[in-house]
């Protein structure tokens, strides 16, 4: 482990300019390593230019908001990628002019990519794993409040407020660490976890209208009649995936958004291996939380149906 860290430092020694991408869609973990990085490679390398980039939500932008830069940036540029586990899933495409390509994430490594990739299913997150890359360095790297909280936030939102199997006693010792610098950890969980009053109201309905398998996959349908509807946005709607988590017999739970040229899929878990449907589906992830995109209502009938059979094979298989 030391040895991939050391040679990510190398790198980050070599250039003069430094742009670090995430995923589409991004979550507070995704923006918490990113602008994290960005944060502890700006105190500890004053005269680098270092700059995050890729698409903004509404919601999320509380928590840090994006460069905006030129292409000739790229030029000459290290990219960091963070907690992103494919190629097509990285946001702003012009990670393609970087001079040289970092990978950095937790999910299974399904699909390769990066000139240096540091990939550890073991953190419960990218937030993580930038804690770890500081905390083995601190002879050379610096951490500032405004770092640690970018990274709070990222390990809070991944680990599902500490709820998640994915935390380790590692994952609380950082934890700990980072609330020794001054920022306001109630304000943070506050927003991150406050809904509006149309936000609610679309819960309630998804917890009156829900559907499920004859094997424990509950799902709904996020339309766009709905959608338009309780007058919610694509990425806050999604972001109710744990609605159906604590309901007896649930064993799968999926949302469906629907977009103009697609449908986003959100898959959780509480036991059943998922993210091997999410790959089938265009997507991937974590064993027990998955991503996927599907083209057609019909496309979406077939993926409940691979979830389903996955969830009777695995009770089988526990019979056995």
């Amino acid at each position: 482990m030391t040895s991939i860290q050391t040679q990510i430092l190398d790198k980050i020694n070599e250039y003069s300019t430094i742009i670090i991408h995430r995923h589409v869609f991004p979550d507070p973990d995704a923006l918490g390593s990113q602008c994290g990085l960005q944060k502890i490679i700006k105190e500890s390398f004053p005269s680098k230019n270092v700059y995050v980039v890729g698409e903004e939500v509404e919601e999320l932008k509380f928590i840090h908001r994006m460069d905006i830069i030129s292409d000739d940036t790229y030029k000459d540029a290290l990219v960091i990628v963070c907690d992103t586990a494919n190629l097509p899933r990285i946001c702003d495409k012009r990670f393609e002019l970087a001079s040289f390509l970092i990978k950095i994430d937790h999910h299974p490594d399904l699909e390769p990519y990066g000139n240096l990739s540091w990939v550890d299913t073991s953190y419960s997150s990218t937030s993580e794993m930038i804690m770890d890359l500081f905390s083995e360095h601190k002879h050379i790297l610096q951490l500032n409040a405004e770092a640690a909280r970018l990274l709070y936030i990222g390990i809070v939102g991944d680990t599902g407020r500490f709820l998640y199997r994915g935390t380790t006693t590692q994952t609380m010792k950082y934890t700990a660490e980072l609330m020794e610098y001054n920022f306001n950890p109630q304000l943070i969980f506050s927003t991150l976890y406050k809904k509006n009053k149309n936000t609610a109201r679309l819960q309630g309905t998804l917890l009156l209208n829900y559907e499920y398998s004859n094997n424990g996959v509950a799902y709904f349908r996020m339309t766009k009649d709905i959608l338009e509807q309780f007058k919610v946005d694509r990425n806050t709607a999604g972001n109710l995936i744990n609605t159906l988590a604590d309901i007896e017999g649930n064993k799968v739970w999926v949302l469906f958004i629907e977009y103009p040229d697609s449908i986003r899929v959100r898959i959780s878990s509480a036991g059943t291996v998922i993210n091997d449907v999410a790959y089938r589906f265009n997507g991937g992830g974590h064993p027990l939380a998955a991503g996927a995109t599907v083209y057609s209502w019909e496309e979406a009938d077939a993926l409940i149906r691979a979830l389903d059979a996955t969830c009777r094979e695995q009770h089988i298989n526990n019979r056995i």
